[in-house]
């Protein structure tokens, strides 16, 4: 099926625009979490910067809706210019039952299309322990990632995982969103598992989805 889970990280001020924007094209699902960039501690302390706050807005789109969302947000919020935010389409494989499917298309026919032969991108998701984030993304610039979102969660299942490592793993987890190269990611998620991995104090689990369409990554690609 043609429907992407639509995700839009920009800086907070700038959310409810796209908020807006998700509103306006009728998308029934809108998604707001509260994040914050991965600039270093040292060098925010040295510039006197405060860390970037984000926002990650996520929607659910047809192939229809998505094209007119990237269209809107590239022309009103200007996503098409790297530092205004980045823009993500990742491709829904199944969606649980004839009900939900209709509540995300608004009972509209998706339109068929065949798989793309391959992804450019890919996001990578890594969940680790809270207070690890710096040395965490440290690893993964040094193996060519560009930056990174940092999403604060509660984890489960900590005693399960504790009995199989035999290390100690926090509830209070962090999510470090990566976009990379198709090209780079494993070098990343390597590098990532090898200083932090699962069986370190990070505990790092690392993952990473096939993204369709991009936006804001221009500085990225012509690297």
């Amino acid at each position: 099926m043609q429907l992407s889970f639509m995700l839009c990280i920009v800086d907070r001020r700038r959310s409810e625009a796209y908020v807006s924007l998700c509103r306006s094209l009728g998308l029934p699902l809108t998604l707001s979490m509260l994040g914050r960039g991965t600039a270093m501690r040292a060098h925010l302390d040295l510039y006197g910067l405060e860390a970037t706050q984000k926002a990650v807005v996520a929607t659910v789109a047809d192939g229809q809706n998505a094209r007119r969302l990237f269209r809107e947000a590239k022309r009103q919020l200007y996503l098409d210019i790297p530092g205004n935010g980045i823009m993500l389409a990742l491709p829904i494989k199944s969606v649980g039952g004839g009900k939900t499917l209709a509540y995300l298309t608004d009972n509209r026919p998706l339109e068929t299309q065949a798989p793309p032969a391959g992804f450019e991108h890919e996001l990578l998701v890594i969940i680790l322990n809270e207070g690890y984030i710096d040395e965490v993304m440290e690893a993964a610039r040094e193996a060519g990632a560009a930056g990174g979102t940092v999403l604060h969660a509660k984890g489960t299942g900590a005693r399960q995982a504790q009995k199989f490592f035999g290390v100690s793993l926090a509830d209070e987890k962090e999510v470090l969103l990566i976009v990379a190269k198709s090209t780079e990611k494993a070098g990343i998620m390597r590098a990532v598992i090898r200083a932090h991995g699962p069986d370190t104090p990070a505990g790092t689990v690392t993952f990473s989805l096939p993204i369709s369409e991009v936006a804001g990554l221009r500085l990225l690609e012509d690297e």
